[in-house]
């Protein structure tokens, strides 16, 4: 219980040493109060929690005090033994040398190169490459940092901690697409038990082999990834729904029977037993599928083409002196870029590359440096900063923030819209300070959906969101027709919604043709060219530099001739899956006709079975044909679906 409110009633689950688990549900259904069990800040109303008393607990600390400490030592303190150790043999150092005092340092230094006491600045360091950090930053002191690069260094300290048990809350919050695939990497390798609350689907997907899902109060243990549980639930929910229907047909039948003959002497015992099995029988609830949030943009106002036009501009910020002197920063050079109506455009890069500050001057947040922009006639921009949740007013109400923008807008309308984002009741009116993260960002995206943007800039709109929101937000974006732009780490996202990739790399504007998983490859190798740089070797070539008036794909490092028979070999390989997948798609096709006429056949005799005169002693025989024909259709049913779900599975597999 947390104040009046269960979170869990009765629950019982086994996780297994080794086991990489996600845990999910909806926002407050007791992910983190889970946590709070397993670190012992809170204890069970009832039931115990248990795991071997030995084991060593690692998490994230969610405060960061604003410390002089330089970055990398704050990460190097994860490891308490290790700094139990340094402290002890400092300590024994400073005192007066005798025989036990040289015996126990001699210890000690054991202990510490037990502990890698000797790497530990190299594997720090490792740590905080990986997290985005650069050489520099590492040695500023945290609180130099903003509150996303503390929750960072965070979560470094609990990677530095040698753990057999490692509990992570949404680790990917504050991570950009490439800190995201090296810690992925990263866990993968954790020889340990992982515990992680997330609502990005391929970092799941990816990382854990169980999911334990919080629903209804209960917790419910799938093997496989999140894209598994999927498939299990849906299977689960089918067939869940068939128990229930079977269920009130008996139910149906027995109380009709009670019904006519209960006042019967000749029939009364045979009511009564029927009326035992009816008091017994356990209502089947439906299993419950999450309540579904959707939205949908607006149809867009009519937009100009091209939307904009960038010629040799230099984007970056200008910062004021103390003498009152400008100084320019320059973070991306020499942009030639024209947006047209309907591009659906993917920005990458790496932590600190400008992809912010690109979106910005797009935006018109920030002026170019040098440089012309024009925007065309009739540009309506709807953009999402990366703070946005913090730009709100947090101590006005939702109905404030969009009376704010919409001044002559009836407020019952108002009421109605807000209302369709799931802010209903008094929660329209309420101050939104004590709202959660996904609750203001879900805000922060009705302001946009509201003014019918024609072009949408987005810089990391999931961060705060749920599976479910991050889900609504995909449908909605895939929908949209206007012209899209989007940073953002959730990889799923970016797949569903957008059509092409550009790249800020080097300080420079410049195509990127592939797909997310060529990103991949292309950030080891970046990595890789930078570790053999710092080494002293020649670096890896990065991606090629394009100068043109309009973004348009182009090979980032493959000759002309490879990528020719690149594209060839890619289009044969997809005319095979298509090859592959047709038979399964008409088996899947017929299979839902042939479910669909069962139903209704089966439809039509429970009609029939619904009439209370069926059950009269004349049409005897025409009953038991009913209940024949009902058992034949159900049997029939149910084989159908199961078959159904083996062919989408199939399906799946060829598709992969």
């Amino acid at each position: 219980m947390r104040g009046i409110k269960p979170l869990l009633d009765k629950v019982d689950v086994t996780l297994n040493p080794g086991d990489k688990i996600g845990l999910i549900g909806a926002n407050g259904a007791g992910k983190s109060s889970l946590f709070g069990l397993l670190r012992g800040e809170l204890h069970a109303d009832l039931g115990t929690i248990d795991f071997p008393s030995k084991w060593r607990v690692a998490y994230v600390a969610q405060e960061t005090p604003p410390l002089e400490r330089s970055a990398i030592d704050y990460a190097i303190d994860g490891d308490v033994t290790l700094r139990r150790l340094e402290e002890e043999l400092a300590f024994l150092e400073s005192e007066p040398d005798t025989l036990d005092n040289g015996t126990l340092i001699g210890e000690l230094y054991s202990a510490l190169a037990d502990a890698d006491a000797y790497t530990v600045r190299s594997r720090g360091e490792q740590l905080l490459l990986g997290l985005g950090f650069t050489m520099a930053q590492m040695e500023q002191p945290v609180a130099s940092f903003s509150g996303g690069w503390r929750m960072r260094l965070n979560l470094a300290q609990a990677l530095m901690c040698p753990s057999d048990l490692l509990l992570l809350d949404e680790p990917t919050n504050h991570l950009d697409l490439d800190a995201i695939i090296w810690l992925e990497d990263w866990l993968k390798r954790y020889p340990g038990t992982l515990l992680v609350i997330s609502h990005d689907r391929d970092f799941l997907d990816a990382v854990v082999n169980v999911i334990v899902h919080i629903d209804e109060r209960k917790l419910k243990r799938y093997s496989g990834n999140y894209s598994g549980f999927e498939r299990q639930r849906a299977a689960q929910m089918i067939l869940a729904q068939s128990a229930m229907e079977k269920q009130t047909r008996q139910r149906a039948h027995l109380e009709s029977f009670i019904n006519r003959f209960k006042a019967q002497a000749s029939k009364a015992r045979q009511a009564q037993s029927r009326m035992k099995a009816l008091e017994k029988m356990e209502e089947l609830a439906p299993l419950r599928a999450a309540a579904e949030f959707s939205f949908e943009f607006r149809e867009p106002a009519a937009a100009p083409n091209p939307l904009l036009v960038m010629e040799n501009v230099d984007a970056g910020y200008r910062i004021e002196n103390e003498d009152y002197s400008i100084t320019e920063k320059k973070i991306v050079s020499g942009i030639n870029f024209s947006l047209q109506i309907g591009q659906r455009i993917g920005l990458l890069g790496v932590n600190g590359a400008g992809k912010s500050t690109l979106i910005k001057t797009i935006a018109a947040e920030l002026a170019p440096l040098s440089g012309v922009s024009e925007f065309g006639k009739g540009l309506a921009i709807g953009y999402f900063a990366q703070h946005q949740v913090e730009m709100l007013r947090h101590e006005e109400s939702p109905l404030w923030h969009l009376a704010h923008i919409a001044p002559n807008v009836r407020e019952q309308e108002l009421r109605n819209f807000l209302g369709s984002f799931n802010f209903n009741g008094a929660m329209v009116t309420s101050k939104i300070a004590p709202f959660s993260g996904g609750e203001k960002a879900r805000l922060a995206l009705a302001l946009i959906v509201w003014q019918r943007p024609n072009l949408l800039l987005l810089d990391e709109p999931t961060n705060h969101l749920d599976l479910e929101t991050r889900e609504a937000l995909t449908m909605a974006l895939a929908q949209f027709e206007g012209t899209l732009m989007v940073v953002s780490h959730d990889r799923h996202l970016l797949r569903a919604t957008t059509d092409e990739f550009i790249i800020v790399a080097d300080g420079k504007l410049q195509p990127f043709d592939g797909d997310l998983d060529d990103y991949k490859d292309w950030l080891f190798k970046t990595k890789l060219a930078t570790k053999n740089a710092a080494a002293g070797n020649a670096a890896l070539p990065a991606v090629k530099e394009k100068s043109a008036s309009v973004v348009a794909p182009a090979a980032p490092a493959a000759s002309a001739v490879d990528k020719r028979e690149q594209k060839k070999q890619e289009a044969e390989d997809r005319q095979k899956l298509a090859a592959h997948r047709k038979p399964i798609e008409l088996k899947i096709k017929k299979l839902e006709e042939q479910i669909a006429k069962r139903n209704a056949q089966k439809a039509v005799v429970e009609t029939a079975l619904a009439d209370p005169l069926i059950y009269d002693a004349a049409k005897k025989k025409e009953l038991k044909q009913l209940l024949a024909d009902q058992s034949f259709y159900t049997k029939e049913v149910t084989q159908l679906e199961a078959e159904w779900l083996q062919q989408q599975e199939a399906l799946e597999q060829a598709g992969a």
